[in-house]
């Protein structure tokens, strides 16, 4: 676990180009507010949280536990949900919007789009919503494509 990065992972990397090239400045890991968002947008006063689904228990197949220690995993996942929900708590007290990207909308079969994940992005930013979530749609994942077809 000494490998697994807390920061510029490669999900949050493709958020980070993304933004900035549609015109959006941010600081980055902002130490004094709670949770360390990933990027802060001052200017917005806006924080984007981008989460891994293992790591935050996201509700999606990337998301599901190891069959091996699960008391240990449950522990874990559990904990980090928690300490989540009391730093978005702390963000909004604070008056901070907080947008959580999961990984599943950025990486896989069923992810959002990138102009679409800016798309959404501007619109929360430029918006007037307190919180929001961008993820995979995993209601309606994509079709599979046959030669027979």
């Amino acid at each position: 676990m000494s490998r697994v990065r807390s920061r510029n992972t490669a999900p949050e990397m493709v958020v980070r180009r993304s933004l900035h090239a549609a015109g959006f400045r941010f600081r980055l890991h902002r130490k004094g507010l709670p949770g360390r968002p990933d990027l802060v947008l001052p200017k917005y006063h806006s924080v984007i949280f981008v989460h891994g689904c293992f790591w935050h228990g996201h509700e999606c197949p990337r998301g599901r536990p190891p069959a091996t220690r699960t008391e240990f995993w449950g522990t874990k996942i559990a904990g980090n949900r928690t300490r989540d929900a009391a730093a978005k708590l702390a963000l909004h007290n604070a008056g901070w919007r907080v947008l959580t990207i999961w990984e599943c909308g950025i990486t896989g079969p069923v992810r959002q789009e990138l102009a679409a994940l800016v798309v959404l992005c501007a619109n929360f930013l430029i918006g007037t919503a307190p919180e929001a979530e961008i993820s995979g749609d995993w209601a309606h994942p994509p079709k599979k494509s046959s030669e027979n077809e």
